[in-house]
């Protein structure tokens, strides 16, 4: 099993982002996933940078391989736009990009005024999307493409990678799981989930990569943890669709105060002890994932850094080889 890092645009600087990869391949982490925000969850995540402007200072400090966590190529920005960022993303890292795409959240993607649409058009949409990407990546000559969704009139992207690049797919319910284990070359969640990773390879899948990832809050004490994480990541424990249907960050505020400090106790590793960051891979390894990223949350990142490459990270190799 693999063990990346993740980059949260959604609360670190661009610099902050830069300086973590860099510290995260010290560290001896196989890869980083970074998120692709136009706003924060919330105002105390405070941050949102251009993934893409961040991707290409990234392959610049650092050799490790770079997903997107995830991608939406569908309403904010067009899939044409999409294939050209991420072939040049590729490009700057010799090969070393996975484009992880995903059907979005109202909290990105209705900023232009579109209508939010429903799961399943947003799936459909994804999935025509992934056809014209393919399409530029692939194809000699100009491209064009008149679809129920998109239009591409002779386009054509001139700086791409030798090979065409892989797309993970996340799935978070059993219909994109599907659609995933049949369009993608890879899977992507956030939840150990056996039934849907089942799913997955069962659907068309079969052995192709499977991507997990999770957030931890390192910090000198448990209890600093346990506040850190429900003070800037409280949105981490709606349930449901909220993630996917709620338009701004003060609509996630309202919603985060329903939950509780002794849920986030209850739901997410914190403080400074090994055993327990160890420990909280045991779900995702026992689900058969082939990749788990974890990322920090707070301001104590050069601290778990220390901590992961003394301790966390040659024990779970040790465990999880």
């Amino acid at each position: 099993m693999k063990i990346g890092y993740f980059l949260s645009s959604e609360e670190y600087t661009p610099a902050e982002l830069i300086e973590q990869a860099r510290l995260a391949e010290e560290a001896g982490f196989d890869g980083l996933w970074i998120s692709d925000h136009f706003h924060p969850w919330n105002d105390a995540q405070g941050q949102s940078a251009f993934v893409w402007s961040a991707i290409g200072a990234i392959s610049q400090v650092c050799e490790l391989p770079v997903t997107t966590a995830v991608t939406c190529p569908t309403v904010r920005i067009h899939p044409a736009v999409i294939a050209q960022a991420a072939a040049t993303s590729a490009v700057l890292l010799n090969g070393r990009f996975r484009l992880g795409i995903g059907s979005g959240e109202a909290l990105n993607e209705h900023i232009l005024g579109s209508v939010w649409p429903t799961v399943g058009v947003r799936l459909e949409m994804l999935e025509e999307a992934v056809e014209i990407m393919r399409r530029l990546w692939t194809e000699e000559g100009f491209v064009s493409h008149h679809g129920k969704h998109y239009t591409v009139d002779t386009a054509r992207i001139y700086t791409r990678p030798e090979a065409p690049l892989p797309i993970y797919m996340s799935g978070f319910g059993p219909e994109a799981t599907d659609v995933a284990a049949r369009i993608a070359d890879g899977y992507i969640t956030t939840e150990p989930d056996t039934e849907l990773l089942q799913r997955f390879r069962e659907h068309g899948g079969g052995d192709k990569p499977a991507q997990g990832g999770f957030k931890v809050s390192y910090a000198p004490t448990r209890d600093e943890g346990v506040e850190q994480a429900h003070r800037i990541w409280g949105n981490a424990g709606l349930p449901g669709e909220l993630a996917q249907v709620l338009p701004s960050p003060r609509h996630f505020e309202q919603a985060s105060q329903l939950v509780t400090k002794e849920a986030t106790a209850e739901s997410v590793t914190a403080g400074p002890k090994a055993d327990d960051h160890i420990e909280a891979f045991t779900p995702y390894a026992e689900a058969g994932f082939d990749e788990v990223y974890v990322a920090n949350m707070g301001p104590h990142t050069v601290d778990l850094m220390n901590l992961y490459r003394t301790e966390v990270l040659p024990e779970l190799r040790h465990r999880h080889p």
